[in-house]
């Protein structure tokens, strides 16, 4: 199998379904940010602070796919093609690991400023880049339908990606950064 088809040489690519659409359609702009997304996980997950949650990492990763095979499908078509599903424990499992970071790092007080360490970073990045994909994936639910779930997953990302920040910060006796606005 050839990587490169040249059936998208005019700035058009297909929608699972056949559905010829442009590059720079809502669709494709929001399943080509879960992708980014995923890339984000997987940097996140080779920092060697994260060794020891790689395999939750990599079940987001394998949901994100989830995610950009559903948003890449055309709805308005039947297609015979099977993709995987999303499922409410998958959201449950993502609070179940927020729960169990917040409770092993010091009480929020303030908004924090993205930073401290280089791994802390990847992960901020990360949860910037899932929050663009919510938004997209609310703007393109709008226009055409979008499984409620998806867009409950990537709001639960990212405040996943939120804690894992912060216990990566602690992890790493890393510094925290309280905001302090100016006043």
């Amino acid at each position: 199998m050839k990587i490169y088809t040249k059936t998208g040489d005019k700035g058009t690519t297909s929608l699972i379904g056949g559905t010829r659409v442009a590059k720079s359609h809502l669709r494709i702009e929001a399943y080509g940010t879960v992708d980014e997304l995923n890339s984000y996980i997987g940097l996140v997950r080779d920092q060697e602070v994260n060794k020891g949650r790689a395999d939750i990492l990599k079940e987001i990763q394998d949901r994100l796919f989830t995610i950009g095979s559903t948003l890449a499908t055309d709805p308005d078509k039947n297609t015979k093609m099977v993709t995987p599903d999303l499922h409410p424990e998958d959201v449950s499992l993502l609070e179940q690991e927020i729960d169990k970071m917040t409770a092993e790092v010091p009480p929020l007080r303030s908004f924090v400023l993205p930073g401290g360490h280089q791994s802390v970073s990847f992960g901020h990045l990360a949860r910037c880049v899932c929050r663009r994909a919510e938004r997209l994936a609310i703007r393109l639910q709008e226009e055409s339908p979008v499984d409620d779930l998806v867009i409950v997953y990537l709001n639960r990302l990212s405040d996943y990606l939120f804690a894992l920040c912060r216990k990566m910060t602690y992890e790493l006796q890393a510094e925290e950064i309280a905001w302090k606005p100016r006043v």
